[in-house]
């Protein structure tokens, strides 16, 4: 058995993505309504169900196919790319302001934590 070709482990992806955003296994489950437990039984998982992928994705901020497609090594080639043109952003030719992205991500974040404070003060008032 060769270890030479790694396979195609969907829970590690969610894992790492999930690290890469800087949130906890408990904030993802929350997101999804569903428990920290399942969360890591997901992330143990090499395969999951396509709309279950489509949720996670979602509370993530990320398409299915970005989660699919995740590599390490595409991350360190991103960011070497930075280290690489010493600071000067126009050598990489962006097409986009990485500090607009920063602020669309946070926003994103503001956003999700506004609708779980929503949700959860929902649920207060019918108790």
């Amino acid at each position: 058995m060769s270890t030479a070709t790694k396979p195609n482990h969907i829970g590690r992806k969610i894992s790492r993505i999930r690290e890469l955003r800087d949130m906890k296994q408990e904030a993802l489950a929350q997101a999804l309504g569903i428990s920290q437990q399942t969360i890591s039984n997901i992330e143990n998982s090499e395969t999951i169900d396509e709309d279950k992928l489509a949720e996670i994705a979602k509370a993530l901020g990320v398409t299915p196919e970005a989660i699919k497609s995740f590599s390490e090594e595409n991350v360190f080639n991103y960011f070497n790319t930075f280290n690489d043109s010493q600071g000067n952003f126009n050598s990489n030719h962006c097409s986009f302001n990485p500090l607009d992205k920063v602020v669309e991500l946070y926003e994103r974040l503001v956003q999700a934590e506004k609708d779980k404070v929503e949700y959860l003060e929902k649920l207060l008032k019918e108790k």
